[in-house]
């Protein structure tokens, strides 16, 4: 029994294996942040045929990066990690491989996997994976507003921020002598769009759209008041014109009778002055004949 049993140890210890860990399977860092990536490996053979690496699975992309390369001495950094990857052990003698990338950016979430090769180790768990997301607060939101903004229109609020991660969610508020009132409008928090339906005079006013995630939160704001469009103008210029017309006539005629009842009063008076003026005709007087008389 005790033969076999040292056979068995002996059978074990002869066979050729590596085994590749990792301590986390997911890890969240915030942009900006170093993030480590642990990852150990056990042989019992020596390490001098050994290869490491760590290679990157984007989101965006089908094909895999390699991040860290080490055999037989030599290193290589990828460009896109150069300047912030940092081997943190001796690998061939701690049989360490972790690593830390510092000023971590959203384009660097995905799967990082560490992969060890120990010639003459045939068999065993070669890699292991660690899912990473880079955490990142939502950029200043842009604010618009779409449609007519008149009442009985419909009218649309939208919010969108460039950058976030996780993707925000989008909340708007009234802003009413410095504080948040609710809104009577319809909002979908996943995309930042509020329909207001037949506005009215009271939904006028200044809105605020609040772009947050885990991170953090950022805001930016839109005063929503009616205004003219171009029929609306126009029919304003016309209205301006015609009252004009309107006044001009209106003073050309109350000037016109002004003018008619003057000349009209200054004629009677003079018929009346012309007809004032009497002339009085005296009739001649005979003259008397004393001669025929006499005789």
């Amino acid at each position: 029994m005790f033969s076999l049993f040292v056979l068995l140890l002996t059978f074990i210890d002869s066979t050729h294996s590596i085994t590749v860990k990792v301590p986390k399977n997911f890890i969240n860092v915030t942009v900006g942040e170093t993030i480590y990536l642990q990852c150990t490996f056990a042989t019992n053979q020596p390490t001098t045929n050994l290869l490491v690496q760590w290679t990157f699975y984007s989101r965006s992309s089908i094909s895999p990066q390699q991040v860290y390369f080490y055999q037989a001495g030599t290193a290589y950094i990828s460009p896109q990690f150069k300047g912030r990857l940092t081997m943190l052990n001796q690998v061939n003698t701690t049989m360490n491989a972790s690593i830390s990338i510092s000023n971590m950016q959203a384009a660097d979430s995905g799967s990082y996997t560490c992969e060890a090769h120990n010639i003459p180790d045939i068999e065993g768990i070669t890699s292991a994976s660690v899912l990473v997301k880079v955490l990142e607060k939502p950029s200043v939101p842009y604010c618009a507003v779409h449609g007519t903004v008149e009442m009985g229109h419909l009218v649309t609020l939208t919010c969108h921020s460039e950058k976030g991660s996780p993707s925000p969610n989008y909340t708007w508020t009234k802003l009413q002598q410095g504080r948040s009132s609710r809104v009577l409008g319809q909002t979908d928090v996943t995309t930042g769009f509020m329909y207001i339906r037949n506005i009215s005079e009271f939904e006028f006013g200044e809105y605020q759209c609040n772009a947050s995630n885990v991170v953090g939160f950022a805001t930016c704001s839109i005063v929503l008041h009616t205004e003219l469009n171009g029929g609306a103008i126009a029919g304003v210029v016309i209205g301006a014109i015609l009252g004009a017309v309107l006044i001009f006539l209106l003073v050309w005629f109350i000037t016109h009778q002004l003018k008619k009842k003057k000349h009209k009063v200054s004629k009677e008076n003079k018929q009346q002055s012309v007809k004032s003026v009497e002339y009085v005709v005296v009739p001649a007087k005979p003259i008397e004949d004393h001669g025929e008389e006499e005789a």
